[in-house]
């Protein structure tokens, strides 16, 4: 895709002189979608991305708060305060349009690359999450997508040894042409052991390390940001990247070497627009320039172009900023660990000037003095032009409009039926046990669970658990874009609390169709809204994220769909079950827990996905904070045997999931099908010995008496429209489908 005519305008006026073809290639993937984040970036004032308010859990005075947020968006991750000495870092990306082409490149490249951004700030990888989005599963082509894609996570992930321990797996019709695939990193490291992307000293070099530059991703920037083209499977290969996770091992662990022996100025991951993309935004930040020579660059490839090594998108590669004197020593660990190193240029207080030798791109050079023979000037741009200076689209919108209220005839054992064996609500269990979610010895609660919960420190005084929530729901956002967008953020922040712990922080990754189109824009202008709202009313800074727009093909838009990922913290590490124990009374506690005088909302939930029908989305909490807080206080009782959220699929898939072949529930509900099924966010299943101590817990907020748990392993649940009773082994067995689908 040639760069824009009123863009090359804008360049050409800025330099006073036609760009380069290779300044005029860079301009065309810096100043893409997919890296200026020209249609979304006049949106995302919207979120709070500093710390909200002071913890209540924060640590004795001298030490920086709990949730203090040191960097924000940004830097290649964030970076937040669990006390004065430890820090984690968020981040998240997509890998949308190349896991189309190349499933299994695709998402492993995005793994590769959400990693390396977690590096480049100091820290050490901990744990990843995969959010991940297809067609309708009945479709062979999406099954195909699904392997492919987790295939390659777990690849990546498991050969690195960084843990997936949580996400989530959609199936949707908006899907069918254009996949998402949508990973987030959790990374941790001490105070003193950060770094940010931000150049520090002209006269320092520019070191590249890690792996040869070849021709693979080429133009992976502007590639994200077009549709997907029927043909895209075989036309667009070249611009996705193949990854090596064992080079990325190697790279992780020299990063740690040189961060032990404080060699590490700065640093850039080389993901989007490659070497270009990565050096310049670098000296940029630090208002500063660069002079580079291309052809130092370590290459796999003979005949490489000067544009090439700029705009490949080679893996497992980073950008160090490092004083002179420690140039050799970075080589020798490079060495070491037998990674390339170049040292290809410095950072200096002029543009950001690219020489290569043999270069027959003149026209950058023609007015430069004292250049040695056989060597051009291909670019010599002003960095910060380069790196912020595309200009933001204004573009049409309309407002999203939720339906009306049309609910087809359901009996109450069909519809319990339909949800519990949907591909959406399934176990999940054929795609998380091709991970490895126990590697590094930090995993207490893996997936399958609410949320992933990962031991920071060793239990007693001083010990902490990081509860980990990520996912979306698209048959929310598309049935009301603003409504549903908050109630993933309250469902995200639910997870969580079911596992006693407090929301921290949250990076999200807002996906969408082709902006250009008013109903699409007008979609995607809600979620943002939506999500930011929630956020902001739950004290959870959005501390950063991606977007990533155009995700439209033949088959149409997806829906919009506000992937987020969240921590949170508890004092340790053994939060309650979701299996039944058997030995207590079942509650459900949280606002519109059962409904009053008018039937609950099914707008958005997989009953209506499945057997068709319309409906507007379900209100939400006035206090989501203070329901919030609630429900982790009451996961933290000692009381409390085990807990679990009431979302997708409603009550019918989360009592379905919590029991097992020893343990079972007796349950008495008022209503019939649509207080079974509606997905209402903000509800807490818990199975307690004191249900006194809960309802005193609970405050001013709803709590229901269901029924008691049992040791048969039987699910009962009467109704006011007829009982649904089912085994374990039946609901386990139904529940399978995608293992039943794919092996």
């Amino acid at each position: 895709m040639p760069l824009a005519p009123s863009d090359h305008d804008l360049v050409a006026a800025e330099l006073g002189r036609d760009p380069t073809p290779t300044e005029e290639v860079l301009f065309e993937n810096l100043w893409s979608e997919h890296c200026a984040y020209r249609s979304s970036r006049p949106l995302l004032s919207a979120f709070e991305s500093e710390r909200v308010e002071q913890r209540s859990t924060d640590r004795p005075s001298g030490r920086s708060p709990r949730g203090e947020v040191v960097v924000g968006p940004g830097d290649d991750a964030a970076v937040v305060a669990l006390d004065g000495s430890t820090y984690i870092t968020l981040g998240i990306e997509s890998h949308n349009h190349p896991s189309y082409v190349d499933p299994f490149d695709g998402a492993a490249t995005g793994v590769g690359g959400i990693v390396r951004d977690t590096l480049s700030m100091g820290a050490y990888p901990i744990a990843l999450t995969d959010s991940l989005y297809f067609g309708a599963f009945e479709r062979e082509h999406s099954r195909y997508l699904l392997e492919g894609v987790v295939e390659g996570i777990s690849h990546y992930g498991n050969c690195i040894g960084v843990p997936t321990v949580g996400g989530s797996t959609t199936f949707h019709p908006g899907y069918e042409g254009n996949p998402l695939v949508n990973v987030a990193c959790i990374g941790l490291l001490d105070a003193d052991r950060l770094v940010t992307a931000e150049a520090q000293t002209p006269g320092n070099a520019l070191v590249l390390v890690g792996n040869a530059t070849g021709r693979d991703g080429l133009g992976g920037a502007s590639f994200a940001s077009e549709d997907l083209a029927a043909d895209a499977e075989t036309e667009d290969r070249p611009a996705v990247q193949v990854g090596d996770p064992y080079t990325e091992k190697l790279l992780i662990e020299a990063n740690e070497a040189l961060l032990d022996e404080g060699l590490v100025v700065s640093a850039r991951d080389l993901g989007a627009a490659g070497l270009g993309g990565a050096s310049s935004e670098m000296v940029a930040k630090g208002g500063f320039g660069a002079e580079i020579h291309l052809e130092r660059v370590h290459q796999r490839e003979p005949n490489m172009a000067p544009h090439e090594i700029l705009l490949a998108e080679s893996q497992e590669r980073m950008c160090y900023e490092v004083r002179p004197e420690d140039v050799e020593r970075v080589r020798a660990i490079a060495e070491r660990f037998d990674l390339g190193c170049s040292v290809i240029g410095e950072v200096t207080e002029g543009n950001y000037v690219c020489t290569f030798e043999g270069s027959e791109d003149r026209s950058a050079s023609e007015d430069r003095e004292g250049e040695p023979r056989g060597r051009e000037t291909v670019v010599d741009v002003p960095a910060e032009f380069l790196a912020d200076g595309a200009p933001m689209n204004d573009l049409d919108h309309v407002e999203p409009e939720q339906p009306d209220r049309d609910l087809p005839a359901v009996e109450i054992d069909e519809a319990f039926d339909v949800v519990v064996g949907s591909p959406n609500t399934a176990c999940k269990r054929w795609v998380f046990r091709q991970y490895d979610h126990e590697v590094g010895l930090r995993t207490a609660v893996g997936p399958g669970d609410d949320s992933a919960v990962l031991a920071i420190r060793e239990a007693g005084e001083d010990g902490l658990g990081l509860a980990v929530s990520a996912g979306a729901e698209p048959y929310w956002t598309e049935t009301a874009p603003y409504e549903g967008a908050r109630a993933v953020a309250l469902e995200n922040a639910t997870n969580l609390a079911a596992k006693g712990a407090t929301p921290l922080a949250a990076v999200d990754c807002l996906n969408g169709g082709n902006p250009e189109k008013p109903e699409v824009y007008g979609g995607f202008r809600a979620i943002v809204d939506g999500l930011a709202e929630m956020c902001s009313a739950l004290s959870t800074p959005v501390v950063g994220g991606n977007v990533s727009l155009y995700n439209d093909s033949e088959a149409g838009p997806i829906p919009p769909t506000p992937t987020l990922a969240m921590v949170g913290v508890r004092e340790d590490y053994s939060p309650p079950p979701m299996s039944l124990a058997g030995e207590g009374d079942l509650l459900l506690v949280g606002d519109q827990a059962i409904a009053g005088e008018t039937e609950p909302r099914l707008g958005g939930s997989e009953l209506l996905a499945r057997v068709g029908g319309s409906d507007r989305f379900p209100a939400l909490s006035e206090d989501p904070k203070g329901l919030v807080d609630t429900l982790t206080r009451i996961a933290n009782l000692g009381t409390t045997l085990a807990t679990h959220d009431v979302s997708h699929g409603g009550l019918a898939v989360s009592l379905a999931e919590m029991v097992g072949s020893d343990s079972g529930a007796a349950i008495e509900l008022e209503g019939g099908v649509p207080e079974l099924c509606t997905e209402t966010p903000g509800r807490l299943l818990v199975e307690t010995t004191d249900p006194g101590a809960v309802r005193e817990a609970a405050g001013g907020v709803p709590v229901v008496d269901l029924g008691t748990t049992t040791s048969d392993g039987t699910l009962s649940i009467e109704t006011a429209a007829g009982t649904v009773k089912t085994e374990f082994e039946a609901t386990a067995e139904r529940r399978d489908v995608l293992a039943r689908g794919l092996d």
